[in-house]
């Protein structure tokens, strides 16, 4: 597994009354979304290639959304940053096909963290002492 970074979030769910609300939540729970993010570019990216089963180029995306191609390269940089998006052929996927998948692969993720650290921790236990 390579470099990957995501941050996870404890964010009040309250009463999410629509999908959007529900994908807001999603995201920002991931760390994705943050305030500074005043046109919601990273969100509509993330839905974008949450619907799409074809995958979509920076090009493409930024033609869908009406946004730069430099906004949508940095949103995307994050997003592959994060695990959560892969890129083939200049096309860009979510990791997986679906959001329960993909909150099963960063439990995994996470648990390899976890039992990685507890090793090293272990090795760093049995040197000191």
């Amino acid at each position: 597994m390579s470099d990957k970074y995501i941050c996870f979030v404890k964010v009040r769910h309250g009463s999410c009354n629509s999908l959007n609300d529900e994908l807001l939540w999603f995201g920002k729970s991931l760390g994705l979304f943050s305030s500074r993010d005043k046109n919601k570019s990273c969100y509509r990216i993330f839905v974008e290639l949450l619907t799409s089963k074809e995958g979509l180029s920076s090009d493409e995306l930024a033609f869908r959304l009406n946004i730069t191609r430099s906004t949508v390269v940095h949103h995307l940089k994050r997003l592959l940053g994060s695990g959560l998006v892969v890129k083939e052929d200049n096309k860009y996927f979510l990791r997986v096909a679906s959001l329960p998948e993909l909150v099963d692969k960063l439990s995994e993720d996470v648990s390899g963290i976890i039992k990685d650290l507890r090793r090293v921790a272990e090795k760093i236990d049995k040197n000191l002492n």
